[in-house]
């Protein structure tokens, strides 16, 4: 399972999505699945966002999702300062958990992720 926890939708977060997208279609048969969650203080203005995104991008295979608050759920204690958090399971165990400040989320970033992404598919 891999979990997007994102504060604000950027061009590289769109683009990581996408390409997550692909990769859960590519590993169904082995139960791959993903979610983005917006952490938002504006539901109603960011399900738009995400409605856009979805058609923009013709997302299938990862929910888009919001959570009502900016710091997300209590017990996945998510870094109050991240941008975004990529959190990843395999088993309700995390295997891994990277937070990005602000900016620092990049389009080399995505790589990383991937990288992740197929280990936990190991």
């Amino acid at each position: 399972m891999i979990s997007l926890f994102a504060r604000e939708i950027t061009d590289d977060l769109a683009s990581l999505v996408k390409q997550i997208d692909k990769t859960v279609a590519d590993n169904s048969d082995a139960k791959l699945a993903a979610m983005l969650v917006l952490l938002s203080e504006d539901p109603e203005a960011d399900e738009a966002k995400l409605q856009d995104l979805a058609e923009r991008l013709d997302i299938e295979n990862v929910p888009l999702t919001i959570f009502d608050g900016p710091t997300g759920p209590a017990n996945y204690k998510l870094d109050e300062s991240a941008e975004l958090t990529v959190v990843m399971w395999v088993d309700q165990e995390i295997q891994v958990k990277r937070p990005y400040a602000a900016g620092e989320f990049k389009q080399a970033s995505i790589k990383d992720v991937l990288q992740d992404t197929a280990k936990i598919l190991e």
